[in-house]
Parts: structure tokens; C-alpha cells; sequence
């Protein structure tokens, strides 16, 4: 069995680590290449670095500090925020991130996703899915969970996996900074339907939310910010508490 994956989060803005609730209210964590190094000694499996404002303000992710970030760690490292185009995606490769991540961008221009797989490979590339529940349908968000689309999470999700995308990094907003657990139902049903792994990202707030997801939710990795940048919970602590509950990790 594959070993499940923690991945601390840092979701950048102005070149500081931010975290909020539900997308908005965000106070300071610190610096970002500080917490990357922590994490990377401490145990993390992988690293999310999100340049969370780069596409509402029309930037382009910050590549100088992704080359800072990635000269610290020794571990694998996303990088998403901005991201458009193979031009995009060269420049940050090169400044060492490991895979790329891309939201608003693959929901407006779709063909990203084979264009940036062919050229890249798919296990580069990670799309990101913002979704909320309206009226019983989880419906896809973008620029940061402020706009909605018509598009419906799991028709979403199996196109993705269609066009070529190794992973998808499913958030959902209505747990995002509430500490009350991930979405299991419906991280189950996306790793059920689809043959690509599933990380799982919002609500986490306690140990026993990681387990919950990666055996009720049957996610293949599970991503945090607020519990970790505050050290609420430990990654070496909650990595010996997951083996106790005999899920696969390394330690």
C-alpha cells in the first residue's frame, strides 16, 4: 500500500505565509522560507507553496522566492498562483519546484491541462479545485473561491483526469479554516471515481482529522496550513499517531 502523504500548505501573499477562514480574514504566519525549512526537517511528505493573490492581481507567481523556498528543502514542492501557460510552468521548474498547480486558469482554458502534460508530463501537474456546496451540487469556484462557475465538482474533476492531470487538490470552502474535519463524502466519491490521487485540503484541526480522511475519506495525501504554522499539532506527532491507527506513512 502507498504511504499516505501530510502536506503543509503555505499560502503566500505579498511574500508573507497567510492563512484565513472560509478564503478570507487572513492574519500573518510567517515567513515563508522559514516554515518551508521547518517542515522539510520535520517531516513533511511534500510542500504547497500558493501565491493565493497572484491571479486575482494578475501576477505572476513569485519565482524569486520559489527558488529561495526550493534551495532549503529536500523534498517535493508545488508551486500554483498564476500559472497560465508553458512559459509559466518553464520558469518555475527551473527555479526548482518540483510540480505546478493550476486553478482558474485550467477552468478558463482547459486545454492547459494537455498542453502543460504533454509537455511536461502529468505527474507534474496538480489542477486545484475550489468547490462549496449550493443547493445540494458542490459547484467550482475561482480567483481565490470569489467567483463560481457552472461547473459541477465531479464532471469537473473526471475532465481533469481526462486532459492529463497526475493529482488533484481538492479544497472545499466550507470547511477551509474551520477546524471541523475534511469533505469525506465527497473526497471518498472523488477517489473512488477517478484513478488519480486526491488530496484533501480544508477543515483540518485535529489528529484524529487525518485519519478520518484518509480512511473515511480515502484521500491519498491530506494538506493543512493554520495547525502546523501555529504548531497545534506537530507533523512528527501526528505522523506516529496515523501509524498507531495503522495508516502507512514515513516516519
Amino acid at each position: 500500500m502507498l504511504t499516505k502523504r501530510i502536506i503543509p500548505c503555505l499560502d503566500i501573499k505579498n511574500g508573507r505565509t497567510v492563512k484565513g477562514i472560509n478564503f478570507v480574514d487572513l492574519r500573518d504566519a510567517g515567513d515563508p522560507v522559514e516554515l518551508a525549512e521547518i517542515y522539510a526537517k520535520n517531516g513533511a511528505d511534500e510542500l504547497v507553496f500558493l501565491d493565493i493573490s497572484a491571479t486575482e492581481e494578475r501576477r505572476k507567481t513569485l519565482a524569486n522566492l520559489v527558488y529561495h523556498v526550493a534551495e532549503k528543502v529536500n523534498i517535493p514542492f508545488t508551486v500554483g498562483g498564476g500559472i497560465s501557460s508553458i512559459e509559466d510552468v518553464d520558469i518555475l521548474l527551473h527555479n526548482g519546484a518540483d510540480k505546478v498547480s493550476i486553478n482558474s486558469s485550467a477552468v478558463r482554458n482547459p486545454d492547459l491541462i494537455n498542453e502543460l502534460s504533454a509537455k511536461f508530463g502529468s505527474q507534474c501537474i496538480v489542477v486545484a479545485i475550489d468547490a462549496k456546496q449550493i443547493d445540494g451540487d458542490w459547484i467550482v469556484h475561482l480567483i481565490g473561491g470569489k467567483v463560481p462557475t457552472e461547473l459541477k465538482l465531479f464532471e469537473w474533476a473526471k475532465e481533469v483526469e481526462e486532459r492529463g492531470a497526475g493529482e488533484i487538490l481538492f479544497t472545499s470552502m466550507d470547511h477551509d479554516g474551520t477546524k471541523d474535519g475534511f469533505a469525506n463524502e465527497a473526497l471518498a466519491k472523488l477517489s473512488t471515481e477517478l484513478n488519480i490521487p486526491i488530496i484533501a485540503s480544508g477543515g483540518a484541526g485535529k489528529m484524529q482529522h487525518f485519519t478520518d480522511t484518509f480512511v473515511q475519506g480515502k484521500s491519498d495525501a491530506a494538506l493543512a496550513a493554520s495547525v502546523f504554522h501555529f504548531k497545534e499539532i506537530e507533523i512528527k506527532d501526528l505522523k506516529e499517531e496515523l501509524r498507531r491507527n495503522n495508516i502507512p506513512v514515513r516516519l
